[in-house]
């Protein structure tokens, strides 16, 4: 017993030891390895870094959240695509403030003062916001002073006070510091008297020369070859050229789980089995049976004119009497039947202005029984009714701010109605010219009463009412399974890309190419997002790895293959060999026209030497880069100013189609009697200013900038 006790103690400690000695293992591979680079590239609340200065990851996650809630406060659709937006404007932002806030420092720009604040919210160039809110109707002047007074009274601690000085203002002064900034630049360049008479003498030389041009495709493609060393020589020679982002490519094998024949028939059959349910249901519960069978269009309980409806069928379903329906028929992906509702004649275009009293407003800080709301209400109709000003009345009583300035007016469309309170709409759209009543609206952040008075009403046409009960083509279970199943077979038997070759011919699959795709997108384009395969390329793929298991991207089941992997910094050979080896080629051929040239010293010793003729140009223009017949030949144009030519042949000028000698028959200037020397010099001050609107995207490719962002997302 004691024997086996002692094995007993003597094993835990070598258990305990194990354990210890894996967790160390992993927290130093965490270390090298972890995220954001690990301690020797940033750690794990650390997303990137410019100039040093690191980006604090929680913070960035914070802002992005922020950001991503309010883009769905407005209801837009935030996908994968979006998302990827939203962070790459913040980290823009980011860089872009740690850039410019080490200039600020350098120069002694100051942060905005009080003073300077005021001139931004109330001076003579207010944002756009506030300009739109506050402009005087009348005089079109904004108003400084009611803006000033609305601020001011935005209480703390509540949204409106949060957003305007958490995020607006502080946006506000960011901007204005930018713009001082790049103003403090642009201002700083200048074009002098002396530089533009100087530029405009010698745009004004034109020169005739003789020449002999040798085209490199006197030299056969064969005899040049260009080695791989060559190309890597080339783009070291001309690194700034040729620089490559981070970057990967895959190729991939698709299977496709899409809807089959079969398929469709079970979809059509679904939605043709409860036609005649549908074609009985009374109106007031068709909106119920939609949803009873899942329909994919809700029910829009609002009349659509006859020239706005823009569905499938649209001709035949406008002649279906009401309660008859029409289908099953394809609409897109969907089987679909329509039901006439009914029809009546509405405006295009409606005109009213309204007042509102609000029961309840709790941000603003305002709330009101609903009859002291109804009593108020109906003491401004009065009013109104025995000859008080309408504008009058707005400006006092009404608590719809976005429409003080306007007189209450408003203009709608009538593919605005479902915007809108249904009761107002109707009131505005079903009613006539003329017509004023009181609407009371629940369920809206214009909740209240409001007294709406119709002032026109154009273009009235027949309208539809139209429930539509539609269902999608769904892939059944079998379909989608087999596809799967497929792809994940074919990831199994792939090991490397040799069998994943091998496989893709033997079961007729096409190969399809996705190359230099970046680290941040947000999937592979013209096929669909699926961040996690990007993630696989650039933290755990290498070059001929295969993927374990398949993406799914839409209907679509992927197996991929590493087939590039692009770092930071020169291209490499395979990618830049289709950019320049033309341009190396030609470089070998120029040596070999030169060689064969040899020591010919005469225009006509050069052409026997390469049996080209003697050409002649005239009146070559040293503002133009085209030479004529020839083309664009920067080179040629310079050599053609250059006074050492007029007495001897100048040396061999590769060009761009071939190997150019010259000489200078004669050098002489054309007048320009339309110079205006000094519009000429405004023209190129404004030029020269531009720069500072390129500065900014200057300093950001100059600045030491490392990002970790592939690691968070």
């Amino acid at each position: 017993m004691s024997v086996i006790q002692t094995i007993r103690d003597k094993a835990a400690w070598i258990i305990i030891a194990a354990i210890a000695l894996a967790l160390i293992a992993f927290i130093v591979q965490d270390a090298f390895q972890g995220r954001g680079g690990g301690m020797f590239g940033g750690s794990s609340d650390v997303i990137g870094k410019v100039n040093g200065k690191k980006i604090d990851a929680y913070e960035f996650d914070s802002r992005y959240k922020a950001a991503e809630q309010n883009y769905q406060a407005q209801n837009y659709p935030v996908d994968e695509r979006l998302r990827g937006q939203i962070r790459e404007s913040l980290w823009n932002e980011y860089v872009e403030d740690a850039i410019l806030g080490n200039e600020f420092e350098k120069i002694g720009f100051a942060e905005i003062g009080k003073d300077e604040r005021g001139d931004i919210l109330y001076g003579e160039n207010p944002p756009q916001m506030l300009r739109q809110q506050f402009t005087d109707p009348k005089t079109g002047a904004y108003d400084a002073h009611t803006a000033y007074q609305t601020i001011n009274q935005l209480k703390k601690n509540t949204p409106q006070f949060n957003s305007f000085y958490g995020e607006f203002l502080p946006a506000l002064e960011k901007a204005r510091m930018k713009e001082k900034f790049v103003s403090l630049i642009s201002n700083s360049a200048y074009t002098p008297k002396w530089l533009v008479e100087k530029m405009n003498t010698e745009n004004s030389q034109v020169s005739n020369i003789s020449y002999v041009n040798i085209p490199y495709s006197s030299v056969g493609d064969s005899a040049i070859r260009v080695t791989d060393e060559d190309v890597k020589q080339y783009v070291n020679e001309n690194k700034e050229a040729y620089q490559q982002d981070e970057a990967r490519g895959i190729e991939y094998v698709m299977f496709d789980a899409a809807p089959t024949a079969a398929d469709s028939a079970v979809s059509y059959e679904a939605v043709a089995t409860v036609k005649n349910e549908f074609a009985a249901a009374p109106e007031k519960d068709v909106e119920s049976f939609l949803l009873r069978n899942n329909s994919e269009l809700p029910y829009y309980n609002a009349y659509v004119l006859g020239s706005n409806m823009k569905v499938s069928n649209a001709d035949s379903i406008k002649q279906l009497g009401d309660g008859q329906v029409f289908g099953p028929y394809l609409d897109g992906g969907n089987y679909t039947i329509a039901k006439m509702i009914g029809r009546r004649a509405i405006p295009d275009t409606v005109k009213v202005r309204h007042i509102l009293v609000k029961i309840a407003d709790p941000q603003a800080g305002q709330v009101r029984t609903d009859s002291a709301a109804k009593f108020l209400i109906d003491s401004i109709t009065t009013a109104i009714r025995n000859g008080a000003s309408f504008d009058s009345m707005v400006v006092k009583y009404s608590d719809d701010m976005g429409s003080k300035e306007t007189h209450g007016e408003y203009t709608f469309e009538s593919n605005k109605f479902g915007q809108l309170s249904r009761e107002f709409a109707e009131a505005a759209f079903y009613g006539n010219a003329g017509d004023k009543k009181t609407v009371k609206v629940e369920n809206s952040s214009y909740s209240g009463y409001h007294y709406i008075e119709v002032i026109n009403q154009k273009n009235i046409g027949t309208a539809f009412k139209v429930a539509y009960l539609s269902r999608p083509i769904i892939a059944s279970a079998e379909t989608v399974n087999g596809a799967s199943t497929a792809a994940a077979q074919f990831a199994l038997d792939s090991k490397d890309k040799k069998s994943f070759d091998e496989n893709a011919k033997k079961k007729n699959l096409n190969k399809y190419p996705a190359m230099d795709i970046k680290p941040l997108e947000s999937g592979i384009p013209g096929l669909g997002d699926n961040r996690e395969l990007v993630t696989w390329m650039f933290r755990t793929a290498k070059p001929g790895q295969v993927a374990e298991r398949y993406y799914q991207i839409g209907d679509k089941f992927i197996v991929p293959v590493l087939v590039a992997a692009y770092e930071k910094g020169n291209m490499s050979v395979d990618r830049a060999r289709p950019l320049v080896e033309y341009k190396v080629r030609n470089k070998k051929k120029a040596a070999e026209i030169v060689k064969k040239v040899g020591g010919a010293n005469t225009l006509d010793g050069i052409s026997k030497a390469v049996n080209q003729p003697v050409l002649k140009a005239d009146s070559i223009s040293y503002a133009s880069p085209f030479v004529p017949n020839v083309g664009n030949e920067p080179k040629l144009i310079g050599a053609a100013f250059c006074k050492n030519f007029q007495t001897a042949v100048s040396t061999p000028i590769v060009g761009e189609i071939g190997v150019f000698y010259l000489k200078i028959d004669n050098l002489g200037a054309q007048p320009n009697p339309n110079f205006d020397v000094k519009q000429m010099q405004m023209m190129m001050n404004q030029q020269q200013r531009m720069v500072g609107m390129r500065v900014i995207e200057a300093m950001k490719k100059s600045a030491d900038i490392k990002d970790y962002r592939i690691n968070f997302f």
